[in-house]
């Protein structure tokens, strides 16, 4: 009975040894990657200690998790429970309704990280404008990040000038997009080149739209409080890229 009691000890200790190091080392992997943003109640001071650089670096290391497959492991019904008296979003996130680009998912985002902002095509209005002036502004969210994607229908059907009922003025407003693009070759919704040429330049000029029609948010920007940014996403490999 001794002999089992001083192996059972033995393998306790092993065991607290090889956890005590596994702890350790996922201690330092979180540090280095800055894991504020790894839980979803992430508190205001945790997020006005960020600058805007270091959430897009978050953004960044969020992508590379999911691209990996080992994205943050989350009980949703805690995050759920956690945030709902309160929230400390560090971003708004614009992208596009493409089921395929859910932003929380790519970036590897939980409840309450973020807000999630999502129109075809990813054309700015005044209502989208009104609800990044409240979360940047009011509830304190530090960068805007405009998203693009490859093979985007809206961005098809702007090009192909599509006409059916609230959507022909939604298209029209890529259009300016489809007409900046400066591409040699096919100019057709058939050549993906083309298409996501068109798709990076029209979160340019998303981007140009926000700054001139938004006052507070150039202002922010000015200031420093905020960063403007934009990306594009893969759908094939799962790569954000955040555009200069």
């Amino acid at each position: 009975m001794q002999q089992l009691n001083d192996g059972r000890d033995r393998f306790d200790r092993r065991a607290f040894c090889k956890a005590a190091v596994a702890a350790t080392a996922v201690g330092v992997v979180e540090a280095s990657l800055g894991s504020a943003l790894a839980h979803a109640d992430l508190t205001k001071e945790q997020r006005d200690k960020m600058t805007p650089d270091e959430i897009i670096q978050q953004m960044k290391a969020g992508n590379e998790r999911f691209r990996s497959g080992k994205p943050q492991h989350r009980d949703l019904m805690r995050e759920a429970k956690a945030t709902a008296k309160g929230q400390y979003p560090a971003a708004i996130v614009f992208s596009c309704v493409d089921s395929r680009a859910p932003a929380e998912l790519i970036l590897d985002f939980g409840i309450g990280d973020i807000f999630s902002g999502r129109v075809a095509g990813n054309v700015a209005d005044e209502d989208i404008l009104g609800s990044m002036e409240f979360a940047c502004k009011v509830a304190g969210s530090k960068v805007v990040l405009v998203m693009g994607h490859t093979a985007c229908g809206a961005i098809k059907g702007a090009i192909d000038g599509v006409q059916l009922g609230n959507l022909t003025a939604l298209l029209a407003k890529i259009r300016p997009a489809v007409e900046a693009t400066q591409y040699t070759g096919d100019r057709s919704a058939k050549n993906y080149a083309f298409v996501d040429a068109v798709a990076r330049k029209n979160v340019s000029l998303t981007i140009a739209n926000i700054r001139e029609k938004s006052s507070v948010l150039r202002d922010l920007e000015s200031s420093g409080s905020i960063k403007i940014a934009g990306s594009m996403y893969n759908l094939e490999t799962g790569v954000v890229e955040f555009l200069k």
